[in-house]
């Protein structure tokens, strides 16, 4: 591991620290709330605008933007300083959000959906990053503890505020709101945040920075590609995984030689980074990525209304809450962060190993236990990979570590969601078409569910409840492969406030 003598806090006065991290908060809020926010708006928009085919766009071009400049805005933290890097994403967003908000055109808001996004990936990484800076390693995991709050509490309420403002100012004002918010962030660091110069010529790697940039953009488009082009092994689709592969060779040839590469190289020599990474994909795809198809499982086998099966997911949030908090505090007082590796993906596998038995007449209660244990699972490590990075790397490469691990839970997401659909979508076209008075089951809405008479509502169920069980097995899989790298983590202690984190003698660690 390559060590590095302790870093003196950006900020000392207690009181700033905290101003400065409610400015985070709500910076980060702001930006990945934006997505779930939309969400609920589309038709509307689409209703206006017209072009249903572009409809994914206004999505996929957010999450496109958002993951190719993740890893650029680390490392450009990492050579200018984070202060203006941050700053300067703030205001892309801000200034994307305007533009959405004014959109003239679908082509115009999709456009302005991409300046948006190259905003939200800038702030997402450096507001972590910016948290390295301003506590100690183990104050960090309390304070990370609340960041994950913040993101559930986007994913929480976002479909339902989106929906509220819609109806009752427009569908531009879910963009518009963005500006003001953007503004008081813009204006509070520009007072209260300190600048540190990095002490080192800044090299920027510009061939670097576009193949990384292309690669992501590939996965992103590839795990898309079955509602894009509708298959995942289209023409279009394949073209692009080819594109992704050649991407991601001529990347690492290219970083290799670098002077200041976007991702050094040498952070893979670290078990730990490498770890981390693994933990952050497979925490994306069993965190992020089931959250839309919970709501379609339990609207389908339960016969909950989406306000019932809503209310539900408070169970899960709360799970959440419980671990994230409780993980933090107690990282906080011990410096161990691989026990709550191992506890949430061990966690998460049972609790999709139960899911997998559970059935059309299942009990509500016995699924919201589940989905509350999963979110405890989900919740227990959701800081640590992030936490684990920025101690395994040296102080420079911070940003750059930080932008990667946020990265790969995004991209864990984005190729989990696409497998997840492509799972139900097989096993319904096995066991959906033979229902009387139902010519195509995916087009059923609750409400249509809620009116067929008893015996095809109960068809429906269980055949939605048989496409489930190998999407809950494969996520189980997946919560496994997450489980074994957290069981091949390194037993670290992350340093109290002051000391200086000193490599293992070669015995010791060899033992």
């Amino acid at each position: 591991m390559d060590m590095q003598a302790a870093v003196v806090p950006l900020v000392t006065d207690h009181r700033r620290r905290l101003v400065l991290f409610l400015f985070l908060m709500t910076a980060m809020f702001m930006a990945t709330l934006d997505n779930q926010i939309v969400a609920t708006a589309l038709p509307t928009i689409v209703g206006e605008f017209g072009h249903l085919e572009r409809f994914s766009w206004v999505g996929s071009a957010y999450l496109l933007a958002v993951s190719a400049v993740m890893p650029l805005y680390g490392k450009l933290g990492d050579l200018f300083g984070r202060k203006y890097v941050m700053m300067a994403a703030i205001l892309i967003f801000t200034v994307g959000s305007a533009v959405c908000g004014l959109a003239v055109s679908m082509n115009t808001l999709i456009a302005a959906r991409v300046l948006q996004g190259l905003g939200g990936g800038g702030i997402m990484v450096s507001i972590f990053a910016v948290n390295a800076d301003l506590f100690e390693p183990r104050e960090r995991a309390r304070y990370q503890s609340y960041s994950s709050l913040v993101l559930m509490a986007s994913g929480a309420i976002g479909p339902v505020l989106g929906g509220a403002m819609s109806d009752l100012f427009g569908w531009r004002s879910i963009f518009l709101v963005n500006v003001p918010i953007g503004v008081v962030v813009f204006a509070g660091l520009i007072f209260m945040l300190p600048y540190r110069k990095p002490h080192r010529r800044p090299k920027i790697d510009y061939a670097g920075a576009l193949l990384l940039a292309l690669t992501t953009t590939s996965v992103v488009l590839a795990a898309d590609s079955s509602e894009l082009f509708g298959s995942l092994v289209s023409v279009p689709a394949l073209s692009i995984i080819a594109v992704g592969v050649l991407c991601a060779v001529l990347w690492v040839l290219v970083e290799r030689r670098a002077a200041e590469p976007i991702i050094p190289l040498q952070l893979f020599r670290n078990s730990t980074f490498g770890l981390m990474l693994v933990m952050s994909i497979m925490s994306g795809a069993i965190g992020i990525g089931m959250v839309n198809y919970f709501a379609l499982f339990l609207q389908t086998t339960t016969g909950l209304s989406p306000s019932s099966a809503g209310g539900l997911f408070v169970l899960l949030t709360g799970g959440i809450v419980c671990g994230s908090l409780s993980a933090g505090r107690i990282i906080a007082a011990t410096g161990r962060y691989k026990p709550f590796a191992v506890a949430s993906l061990a966690c998460s596998a049972l609790a999709f190993a139960m899911l997998t038995q559970v059935h059309a007449g299942t009990s509500v209660f016995v699924i919201g236990a589940i989905m509350a244990f999963h979110g405890l699972g989900v919740g227990l490590a959701q800081q640590v990979p992030v936490i684990g990075v920025q101690n395994a790397a040296p102080a420079r490469d911070v940003g750059a570590a930080t932008g990667s691990v946020t990265l790969s839970r995004m991209g864990g997401a984005s190729i989990a969601i696409s497998i997840y659909g492509a799972i139900v979508a097989s096993q319904l076209g096995r066991h959906g078409t033979s229902i009387s008075g139902i010519a195509d089951i995916e087009q059923l809405t609750p409400k249509m569910m809620a009116a067929l008479p008893e015996a095809a509502r109960e068809a429906v169920a269980d055949a939605y409840a048989g496409a489930f069980t190998p999407l809950f097995m494969t996520s189980c899989v997946i919560a496994l492969i997450g489980l074994a790298a957290a069981l091949m983590l390194e037993p670290v202690q992350l340093p109290r406030a002051g000391e200086v984190k000193q490599p293992k003698p070669a015995a010791e660690a060899a033992e």
